[in-house]
């Protein structure tokens, strides 16, 4: 899987999927399953990276003492929306508001993408950020997300 950067607007991000083939039914389940998963866990502030105390530890975390105190302390890292997954022949793409959710969740996006592509569904390329001179952004994306 082919990983490309673009113009990178954390508030305003499009995500561009491209495939193998078209995608079946099963396989959009599957990419829209790890993209909405993905958000709930930016929502819920999971991508933030001042409250790694585990990483941080190293490889033995045998009764580490996790420190509450420091985990309530951080500044909130929540991502805002998401907006509907589209597909249009072997391309898919997703636009997002990342928030102040830090950029661990662009990592851990790719590191599931490229397991995803290795035993499911063949990603060609994987782009993070601008626009797509195969598939044009006309207006704004709704969110899907939004009340929660």
């Amino acid at each position: 899987m082919k990983i490309q950067f673009r113009e990178f607007n954390p508030f305003d991000l499009w995500i561009w999927l491209e495939f193998e083939t078209v995608p079946s039914r099963m396989e959009q389940q599957y990419i829209e399953e790890l993209f909405n998963s993905w958000f709930f866990l930016g929502k819920l502030g999971g991508f933030n990276a001042e409250n790694l105390q585990v990483q941080e530890a190293g490889i033995e975390i045998s009764y580490m003492e996790y420190d509450k105190d420091m985990a309530e302390n951080v500044f909130m890292s929540p991502m805002h929306n998401m907006g509907n997954f589209e597909y249009l022949g072997t391309w898919g793409r997703c636009w997002f508001d990342l928030g102040t959710s830090d950029l661990i969740a662009i990592d851990i996006l790719i590191n599931s993408l490229h397991q995803l592509s290795k035993e499911y569904v063949q990603i060609e390329q994987l782009i993070i950020g601008g626009q797509n001179e195969d598939w044009a952004v006309n207006s704004p994306n709704q969110s899907i997300f939004s009340e929660m």
